[in-house]
């Protein structure tokens, strides 16, 4: 599987174009093998039920690894949203409580905002992301040590608020990172693709067995059935294809830090 993420990460459309040739492939089988019963007169009965049975596996496959994919790709969305409006509401109670170490959370949240926009925005490379982890993990850090400062030296509801606010935006940092590293489960990524090969060579033996087979309406089916394939992944991989979760709730903070608004939605244009 590393080794398709692989050709998935230089080009998705190599990827599906490569899924398009295998898929081609068992079919051709396929359809020599039914030839050649054709030709021997041999008989096969109940060919229909069995190929009808495997296509519609495979259309249930499908449909659970594309809910799979959505619910991931939702998360990410999801929690990038969250983060963002967390560093926000934190960055306001920082300035709230004032003095030099609110001060200081303040400016080390707009720090910590921009490596955590870097993070959702970064390429499939585990070097470039474990830095990402390493800087956030200094940040927090950084600004949880001003915080027990700020907690020593004040007991007041708006230090308190806080300390809620900053350990919600943590919290929301370590959700987004495991939606980024929860992906399609290996089991069900071969299913997906086992069931889909030998799919395709069962509706070749049966086309084989009757005749000439509709080439353009199998070739328009294997064009379907790729691209759905194609979408399922590229939904379940954060960091594949082009279906990247969005950075523009962190770039409504970072420009709601530099005018003063609250919020990420208060950075919308």
């Amino acid at each position: 599987m590393e080794l398709l993420a692989i050709i998935a990460d230089r080009s998705i459309f190599l990827f599906g174009v490569m899924l398009f040739a295998l898929q081609t492939g068992s079919y051709v089988l396929g359809l020599r093998m039914g030839r050649r019963h054709r030709r021997r007169g041999d008989a096969v009965e109940s060919v229909g039920v069995v190929v009808s049975g495997m296509l519609a596996l495979l259309a249930f496959v499908l449909a659970l690894t594309l809910s799979f994919a959505n619910a991931r790709y939702n998360e990410r969305q999801a929690g990038s949203l969250s983060e963002a409006s967390s560093l926000a509401t934190a960055w306001l109670r920082a300035k709230a409580v004032g003095g030099p170490d609110g001060e200081a959370i303040a400016g080390l949240l707009q720090d910590y905002t921009r490596v955590r926009t870097e993070y959702v925005r970064a390429a499939r490379d585990d070097s470039i992301i474990s830095g990402f982890n390493q800087q956030t993990a200094a940040l927090q850090s950084a600004i949880w040590t001003r915080l027990i400062k700020i907690v020593h030296e004040r007991t007041d509801p708006v230090a308190d608020s806080l300390m809620v606010s900053l350990n919600n935006a943590f919290d929301a940092s370590t959700a987004e990172r495991f939606a980024f590293d929860f992906r399609l489960p290996e089991q069900m990524f071969w299913l997906l693709m086992t069931l889909t090969m030998v799919s395709m060579a069962c509706l070749g033996f049966q086309l084989g067995l009757s005749g000439e087979p509709p080439r353009i309406l199998v070739a328009l089916l294997i064009l379907v059935w790729t691209s759905v394939i194609v979408n399922i992944l590229d939904l379940a991989s954060g960091r594949l294809g082009n279906l990247r979760a969005v950075t523009a709730p962190y770039e409504w903070t970072l420009r709601g830090f530099d005018t003063g608004l609250s919020g990420a939605a208060a950075g919308k244009p």
